[in-house]
């Protein structure tokens, strides 16, 4: 099976931000985990992801629906449901709210991250779908910036990707 790529250009100029797609893959991997999933960035923020002021997502949750889920929000959901979350990212003091956040959240033993100063690329990659491109997982990165960012779904990308990433990284696991 053939998958579906969109290349995506965000930013002031087009009016297009990348937080709409992260937010629809993010769900579509709460819906149905695979069980792997990684995220490659040298910056990440816990930038608000999903707005559900309006009760649209309230079937997703539990009792007690949140009105607004971060990035480390649902990454910890998702990661809830036995998907293996990696993140891979720089040992910067930039990152360190977002990890803090994360683990307090994510159930133990189901987030590895992975610190490596050299790392640049930036890439999410859940069960068939992947975002990849120049975008930092950061406010500027998903709202602000002129940005290029491939979205792929279907196909074999994902699971190629999420090879290369497990091979690429398997002296940390």
């Amino acid at each position: 099976m053939s998958g579906i790529e969109r290349p995506v250009r965000t930013g002031g100029h087009t009016g297009v931000r990348a937080d709409a797609i992260l937010a629809m893959a993010l769900v579509g991997e709460l819906m149905s985990p695979g069980p792997v999933m990684w995220l490659v960035s040298p910056w990440i923020s816990d930038v608000k992801i999903l707005d559900n002021s309006q009760g649209t997502y309230d079937d997703l949750f539990d009792d007690n629906p949140p009105n607004s889920c971060s990035l480390a929000d649902l990454l910890a959901r998702i990661a809830a449901t036995g998907t293996s979350l990696t993140v891979v990212t720089r040992p910067d003091t930039h990152n360190v709210q977002f990890l803090g956040r994360l683990h307090r959240l994510a159930p133990r033993h189901t987030v590895r991250v992975v610190q490596s100063p050299a790392v640049h690329e930036k890439t999410i990659c859940g069960r068939d779908w992947m975002l990849t491109g120049s975008m930092n997982f950061t406010v500027r990165g998903l709202l602000e910036n002129d940005e290029a960012v491939s979205y792929k779904v279907g196909g074999s990308d994902a699971a190629q990707a999420r090879l290369e990433l497990a091979q690429r990284w398997k002296e940390h696991q």
